[in-house]
This record gives structure tokens, C-alpha cells and sequence, in this order.
């Protein structure tokens, strides 16, 4: 399992430019909407890490819908295989965040 991130948390990183945000749910649902400046990467398309995340000790955080959706947590497990050393999910994903009124696009 990997390290959650809170909302509040994820916030602060985002404000600090310090994360990369990767949405780990389908193209139809990102295109509809994701968090400000996600990227988006699907854990059966995990070849394209390299090109999209090619920075290994960046810091990384995976969401999906919500907290009962695995997508994220999955695609975190497969980052950390592939020698990511500082990824984060943010569990409660983006149904979490659009339910806080903050912005997606």
C-alpha cells in the first residue's frame, strides 16, 4: 500500500509546485475532467511512464474517482515497481476535491 496524501496536503503541494498529478482513471473521465495540470496515465498503459514521468525521484501523486476506486493505489504499486521512489496516492480522489468546490479542468 502506498503512502495516502490528504487534501489539505495535496494543496500545499500543488501551491508549492512541488507534485506531479496523475490521474490514473480512463481517457473518457479525464478528458472530462481532472485536477489542475494532471497528466493522464492508466495502469494497463504503464509502458508510457518513462515519457510522461521521466523524472524517477519526483514527487508523484496518483488519484481516481474516489476512495473505494483502486485505479490510483494500483497505479502507485506499479510506479513503485518500476523504481519511483516518491509516490502518493490522494485516496479520496477527485470526486473528494469537486466535492470541496475547488477546480478542476
Amino acid at each position: 500500500m502506498t503512502t495516502s496524501i490528504s487534501r489539505e496536503q495535496l494543496l500545499f503541494a500543488i501551491d508549492e509546485g512541488a507534485v506531479t498529478l496523475v490521474d490514473a482513471l480512463p481517457a473518457a473521465p479525464y478528458n472530462r475532467r481532472h485536477l489542475p495540470g494532471a497528466l493522464n496515465l492508466v495502469e494497463d498503459e504503464i509502458e508510457k511512464a518513462p515519457e510522461l514521468l521521466p523524472d524517477k525521484s519526483g514527487s508523484i501523486v496518483t488519484y481516481s474517482t474516489d476512495a473505494a476506486c483502486g485505479r490510483g493505489e494500483a497505479l502507485a504499486e506499479r510506479l513503485q515497481r518500476l523504481g519511483y521512489t516518491d509516490v502518493r496516492t490522494y485516496h479520496d480522489g477527485i470526486e473528494d476535491w469537486v466535492g470541496a468546490g475547488l477546480p478542476v479542468e
